[in-house]
């Protein structure tokens, strides 16, 4: 693991201080060169830590307090290297992040209750601690932009681990899909579209629209902020949504229009360059029996085509399937914790526990007949699923495993860059800590620069 880069791209968050307790903690917990750290700092960032549900635990305030000093190490960094963070992107992180505050409040009402303050307050009170760390990480980031492994590294890295040492590697299966979801006719989708627009019409006569788009919008991660998506641009949105939010002037409100999610109306609050303000209300057409029995109908047809050897698979997932995460790779499914390398290898104990069940009465090379699947947020659909290959459980070597093998030395690599470069900054800067903090074993290096330097 990186221990530093975890710490700074993980960590760190803006806080909502705990259910809007007032507290008079101006006590200076450490100096970072030019930079103080306040005991606040630490409480709100541990404030948050226990409103995710996190049991009391003391020693995460030394995790934090570690965390906030490598910031401001990075940030007076980057002010030196002319690393630079737009305040587009501030404000796009202050929006997403105040989104989910409001969800997770339950509200913008019961939020600003929390706070004592209104969100827009909060907002601005955040827009630094947002800033320096989008600074800081984008400085990391300038630290290890030109590190690369070649295939000599991921030698010398994997004959350097004892062989007793190797990591097992679990079953690992390679899966390809056919989606088919179910699809409204004209006449089925009606209803949902005159549901639209009738909210339409009673913003139109003058009902509040953030109101409406709590009580009524689909949108679980808008409806309770009344609607609003904040700021975003272009490619934030799916097409038909961007195209109508782009073309409005502030104040305007759309017609009701169609996407993939379902049927919308939207209000342009404030158009800033390339970026637009929107609140939107939606409204998700529900499957029907008679849409579920044509996807199996079609799902059925394409299998006895891929049967009878008149299409292969993979050209079949291109022409039919309805998951655009797949379809153009072939139908190939990928390791959801392996973004970075896209591996087709999914070990079999992260599996969607439905395709599990499928995938282990299968052959290698086989194809499973149409099954009905029912996704993480209750939609339905029907899938074919091609079993390429499996692979036992087996100790790690370079002829199986060179791609994690690759990634576990650039992970090395990285870390060690950034371990070294925090080392010589410590060692460079003037830190001082305040002795209640100077017990933690995560701090205990930077104590001993600040001995050091005094």
């Amino acid at each position: 693991m990186r221990k530093f880069t975890v710490l700074i791209l993980g960590f760190t968050m803006s806080v909502v201080t705990a259910m809007g307790q007032k507290k008079s903690l101006d006590k200076v917990a450490a100096v970072v060169g030019n930079s103080i750290i306040l005991e606040s700092d630490i409480e709100r960032q541990y404030d948050n830590y226990l409103m995710q549900g996190n049991q009391p635990n003391q020693a995460v305030k030394c995790e934090v307090l570690q965390q906030l000093l490598t910031q401001k190490l990075l940030a007076q960094q980057a002010v030196i290297d002319s690393v630079i963070v737009k305040d587009d992107e501030v404000d796009n992180e202050v929006d997403r992040r105040m989104r989910a505050y409001v969800q997770r409040a339950g509200g913008q009402e019961k939020l600003e209750g929390f706070l004592g303050k209104s969100v827009i307050q909060y907002k601005d009170e955040m827009r630094p601690d947002i800033r320096e760390l989008l600074t800081a990480q984008r400085m990391q980031q300038k630290i290890t932009e030109k590190i690369s492994v070649t295939p000599q590294d991921v030698k010398n890295y994997y004959n350097a681990i004892p062989k007793d040492s190797l990591p097992s590697i679990n079953k690992e299966v390679e899966i390809a899909q056919i989606v088919f979801n179910p699809k409204l006719s004209k006449e089925e989708k009606q209803i949902y579209r005159e549901k639209a627009e009738n909210l339409r019409e009673r913003v139109k006569k003058g009902e509040d629209f953030g109101t409406l788009a709590t009580l009524y919008s689909q949108d679980p991660g808008s409806a309770p902020a009344g609607g609003d998506l904040g700021f975003a641009d272009r490619s934030t949105f799916v097409k038909e949504f961007a195209a109508m939010a782009f073309k409005l002037k502030a104040g305007d409100i759309s017609p009701v229009f169609e996407t993939d999610y379902g049927f919308h109306f939207l209000q342009v609050i404030e158009r800033r360059g390339e970026q637009v303000h929107v609140r939107h209300i939606l409204i998700v057409p529900e499957v029907t029996q008679a849409s579920l029995a044509r996807a199996k109908s079609k799902a059925d047809s394409i299998y006895n085509v891929i049967k009878t050897m008149k299409v292969d698979f993979s050209s079949a997932a291109s022409f039919y399937s309805d998951d655009n995460e797949t379809k153009y790779n072939g139908g190939m499914m990928l390791n959801a914790e392996d973004v970075q390398t896209r591996s087709t290898y999914i070990p079999t104990d992260k599996l969607d526990p439905q395709i599990a069940l499928i995938v282990d009465t299968m052959k290698v090379g086989s194809i499973a007949p149409a099954a009905l699947f029912t996704a993480q947020n209750a939609k339905k659909s029907y899938k074919l699923l091609y079993l390429k290959s499996k692979t036992d459980a087996h100790t790690a070597n370079l002829t199986q495993d060179y791609p994690k093998l690759k990634d576990a030395a650039s992970e090395g690599k990285i870390s060690k860059t950034v371990s070294g470069w925090f080392e010589k900054r410590r060692k460079e800067t003037f830190i001082n800590i305040d002795p209640e903090y100077q017990t933690c074993d995560q701090l205990k290096s930077w104590v001993i620069t600040t001995a050091q330097i005094n």
